[in-house]
């Protein structure tokens, strides 16, 4: 429920109508380079750090939000936004922008608009929930009764499959190092029912496709599955313990993870949209909870802020130790290799460090809301906003989100000298502004065992949603600089240039942003950025270079023979003319049936892609019924070669031999493809 590690934990993306259909289908039947779920777009570079500092009052802090916010959400399309700041103990500033609810049904006038109170306005805070589950977690591990190293499945009253003989542990869900692959089934409903936390975790669970504690790949399910651990840890359910033992000690009376709200909150709670024109979107409800349902006021995100911070002594969620440990990076270089020699996740925060300050943090996104929160444990400070709308374009909120996050750190914490960097910086992830001599000799090296191309570990790899990775590849190029070329950067939608600092560790030119990369067998496997995120290496023959262009090339061929086999049948029909040769007839038959089968078995499941990145479930009978397609397309190929062989035996001409070899092709050419990408599976399962 997360652009940039600013929303990259992002759950939901834009509903997908019929619009969305149209250009996921294009994407991959034309080689479209397009996002999709789990990539991150990002604004361009971050803003350059002013040479003074600002003063951190509550004056100048709401003197900047009033100068910013209000002007960029109305440009922008954004209904409203609320915003906290705490520092020192204190709430300096919490601020209301725009409307909870416009007044507006189908677009035309229907009641008086509703501000935004930072107050009492509840906002769906999307995946900064992981912030509070991660905290009730580190309560019973503080308490005992949770142990960060123990196999979960000591704990659980269900078998948790897995791939691997390394136990998963609690360590590894808080990190998003337990090797489970996406899922996007049943992660978000309309409809108004609440699915059962065990049921979501304990039914068709997600594949292990990467050994724990080796692979950063943010995961939903891995975090639910810690709430869920909660639950039993505390012979609770998971919504009561976190009221009792979380939100209500600091003063967060009305937040709530129930689905849907309490009828005494549901009044306070904002109305989502896509854009401020639009109407009122229905109530989403998370399907793993734990993971992105809680919603929560500006102010009452201050005081989990504040107790982040080690600032409600009266009513404290951990020991300072405990805090302390939570806030620090939850695998070392043991585990992750070199990839530990960049931006790492403590256990339940990202690293967002900037301008060499220490910065932990966490974003979140559903369909309708966007939110971040930092805080800055060195200085004691900290910053949430939220928003209650998508905006007139898709990166709308996460630009605005960057300017109050970055800008703040720009503004309050610039960057100081090197020494006070090194100082201050004992988090990962916070280098300093110079390049270091050293590493020169290795980065052309580097660049070239670089070069390639790579694909998010967040991703579908055992089911037919694994074909969304080939519109979310990234390419790098090794440049004559010895500086790379990455498109798109990591966590943004536009190119970006890195060069290395350190062996095997690279900053962005110009930005502040850090990748570092893991080497097996001569060659960089895996790039690790923004703390819970790795592309892993692509095989040429997997890549969207040869796997798009054969299945282009196949469907053009088998549309023109359909077409011509269509035409040619309504022509004799027209005009009585003979079959040209009743010998083989059958096999033919077959072949144009299997023709027609594999085109309908491609573009119904790219159109099914379409519906599921929507969170809109398409039936498993239709999904069955294409699967049978794709295979009657497979199998085709063995008609389509009798017919060629039994064509060079009556000599039926060169040109139709030649349009038999066509067909041929293109049919193996669908049936790799299909193969290759889960399309033949049985398993319907997403």
């Amino acid at each position: 429920m997360s652009t940039d590690h600013k929303a990259r934990s992002r759950v939901l993306p834009r509903p997908a109508g019929l619009a969305t259909v149209l250009a996921t289908t294009g994407a991959l039947l034309l080689g479209v380079t397009g996002t999709s779920l789990g990539t991150e777009i990002a604004p361009a570079p971050p803003v350059q750090a002013p040479a003074t500092t600002a003063s951190l009052t509550t004056e100048d802090v709401n003197a900047w939000l009033d100068g910013l916010i209000p002007g960029a959400i109305e440009k922008a399309g954004i209904a409203g936004a609320g915003v906290s700041v705490v520092h020192d103990g204190e709430v300096l500033a919490s601020r209301g922008y725009g409307y909870s609810d416009t007044g507006t049904a189908d677009g035309a006038a229907g009641h008086d608009a509703v501000p935004v109170d930072p107050d009492t306005t509840l906002f769906r805070v999307g995946s900064v929930s992981k912030l509070f589950t991660a905290t009730a977690a580190m309560q019973l591990v503080e308490s005992g009764d949770l142990d960060l190293d123990t196999d979960v499945n000591e704990y659980l009253d269900f078998e948790l499959p897995t791939s691997f003989d390394t136990p998963i542990t609690l360590r590894h869900l808080l990190t998003h190092t337990p090797g489970f692959e996406e899922r996007l089934y049943d992660m978000i409903r309309f409809d108004g029912t609440t699915p059962d936390l065990r049921d979501v975790l304990a039914i068709d669970p997600p594949e292990q496709v990467y050994e724990p504690g080796t692979m950063p790949a943010y995961s939903n399910y891995g975090n639910a599955l810690a709430g869920y651990l909660v639950e039993l840890a505390s012979g609770r359910p998971f919504n009561e313990y976190v009221d009792a033992e979380v939100l209500e000690p600091i003063g967060m009376t009305t937040a709530s993870f129930e689905q849907p709200l309490p009828a005494e909150v549901q009044d306070a709670m904002s109305n989502g949209y896509l854009d401020d024109a639009g109407a009122a979107a229905p109530f989403e409800t998370i399907g793993p909870a734990p993971a992105g349902s809680l919603a929560a006021s500006p102010t009452e995100m201050a005081r989990f802020m504040l107790a982040q911070l080690g600032d409600t002594p009266e009513a404290p969620l951990l020991s300072p130790e405990t805090m302390e440990l939570m806030h620090q990076p939850g695998l070392d270089d043991t585990a992750l290799g070199n990839l530990a020699a960049g931006p790492r996740m403590t256990l339940g925060f990202f690293d967002e460090s900037r301008n060499g300050h220490r910065i932990i943090g966490h974003g979140g996104d559903t369909n309708f809301f966007h939110s971040h929160l930092q805080i800055y444990p060195g200085q004691r400070t900290g910053i949430f906003v939220s928003f209650n709308s998508s905006g007139r374009a898709g990166p709308d909120t996460l630009e605005i989100r960057d300017a109050v996050t970055s800008g703040f750190a720009d503004r309050y914490f610039p960057a100081a000298d090197p020494a006070s960097d090194a100082e201050e910086s004992a988090g990962p992830g916070v280098l300093l502004p110079a390049q270091d001599a050293s590493v020169e000799p290795t980065a052309g090296e580097h660049a070239a065992m670089a070069a390639g191309v790579y694909e998010p570990a967040r991703s579908m790899h055992s089911t037919f949603l694994d074909a969304m990775n080939l519109i979310d590849e990234t390419s790098v190029v090794a440049r004559e600089d010895d500086t790379l070329l990455i498109t798109p950067g990591p966590g943004t939608a536009q190119p970006a240039v890195y060069e290395e600092v350190e062996p095997w560790v690279w900053r962005e030119v110009g930005g502040q942003r850090v990748i570092s990369m893991r080497v097996e067998d001569g060659r960089v496997q895996d790039i690790g950025y923004a703390s819970a995120f790795t592309l892993n290496r692509v095989e040429p023959a997997n890549s969207s270079g040869v796997a798009l262009p054969v299945l282009i090339a196949s469907m053009v061929v088998l549309s023109g023979a359909l077409i011509g086999w269509l035409g040619g049948a309504i022509l004799r029909r027209r005009y009585r003319l003979a079959e040209i040769d009743r010998a083989g007839r059958l096999m033919r038959i077959l072949t144009r049936i299997g023709v027609g089968s594999a085109l309908i078995g491609i573009v119904g499941r790219v159109v099914a892609i379409g519906l599921i990145t929507g969170f809109q479930d398409p039936p498993s009978g239709v999904l069955s019924l294409f699967v049978a397609f794709q295979w009657l397309g497979a199998l085709a190929v063995i008609p389509a070669v009798w017919s060629l062989v039994d064509g060079f035996r009556n000599r039926i001409g060169l040109r139709r031999i030649l349009g038999g070899f066509l067909v041929l092709f293109a049919l193996v050419g669908v049936a790799w493809f299909a193969w290759s990408f889960m399309f033949l599976s049985p398993n319907l399962t997403y």
